[in-house]
């Protein structure tokens, strides 16, 4: 279906496919307040304005509720249970669930939601059962406010994949990635690092460093979707965090940071790509392409 065919349904049936793709009756209204679009991108811009300027903490929980809860071992094997075409250059078999993943999954999901209080959000596409356990567990260490933050960044990944899914045949390849990118190297092993925890910070209203982005790199050791396509951050100073102790400690390195943290400058609505080459004892970073 494209845009055009989109404008010629009844407005209750277009109302009905925009909340399959948002389950917010508030970010809907707002959305539809502009049906019909001029164009994929006014749709996209919309969407994006209304869930992060109109909506609110209330909105963003309504929407967190209309997803399947995944919470219990046979529901998680299911879900994984062949993801093997999903790691690209990896040995056929590596990426299939484990018991021992599945069963840590359903625990880590029950107990994020007795900690926050809502279900686990996140955008699943592409990532293995094993890199959405480390996030899982990554992202139980936050406090609640960060966590909605996060939660809402991640429904409108799922939003403005829904909403190209909705309109296969339109051209979405104007469709920009994460503003904010990056790509770890282990110049120790000469590898991608892989399995490592990142974070992405800016500073609250109390001048203090405040997760609103979360990641684990991936086989190629890249995080390539930590904001929402078209996403652009206001002009201000942010920082990554790379959890490098933690990665080396999983490779029976011994490391001499904890952590790396970079702090970088986002003063327009380019595309800024933060590379780190990694080592026990060492860093660089520079900005990338």
């Amino acid at each position: 279906m494209q845009l055009s065919s989109f404008h010629t349904l009844p407005v209750a049936e277009v109302e009905k496919f925009l909340y399959s793709c948002c389950g917010s009756h508030h970010w809907v209204s707002g959305v539809m307040a502009h049906f019909p679009f001029t164009s994929e991108k006014v749709l996209i811009h919309q969407a994006e304005k209304c869930w992060y300027e109109v909506c609110g903490q209330e909105d963003w929980l309504e929407a967190f509720t209309q997803h399947p809860k995944i919470g219990d071992v046979e529901s998680l094997t299911k879900k994984f249970a062949a993801t093997q075409h999903l790691a690209g250059r990896e040995q056929a078999g590596v990426n299939e669930a484990s018991r021992e993943v599945i069963e840590a999954l359903a625990a880590a999901n029950q107990a994020y939601e007795s900690r926050f209080g809502f279900i686990f959000i996140v955008f699943a596409t592409g990532k293995s059962a094993s890199e959405m356990l480390r996030l899982l567990q990554d992202r139980l260490k936050n406090s609640r406010d960060e966590e909605i933050h996060i939660a809402m960044g991640e429904q409108h990944k799922i939003t403005v994949l829904r909403l190209k899914k909705l309109l296969p045949d339109a051209d979405w390849n104007w469709l920009p990635v994460s503003q904010i990118t990056t790509h770890v190297l282990d110049t120790s092993s000469g590898s991608p690092a892989r399995d490592l925890s990142i974070r992405l910070q800016h500073q609250n209203k109390k001048q203090l460093w405040e997760t609103f982005c979360q990641g684990v790199t991936n086989a190629d050791g890249r995080i390539a979707d930590l904001l929402p396509p078209s996403r652009v951050l206001p002009p201000g100073i942010y920082q990554i965090v790379f959890e490098t102790g933690a990665y080396f400690a999983a490779h029976r390195t011994k490391g001499f940071y904890p952590e790396v943290l970079i702090q970088f400058e986002v003063p327009d609505a380019q595309h800024y790509h933060v590379p780190l080459l990694l080592n026990p004892f060492g860093y660089s970073t520079y900005r990338g392409s």
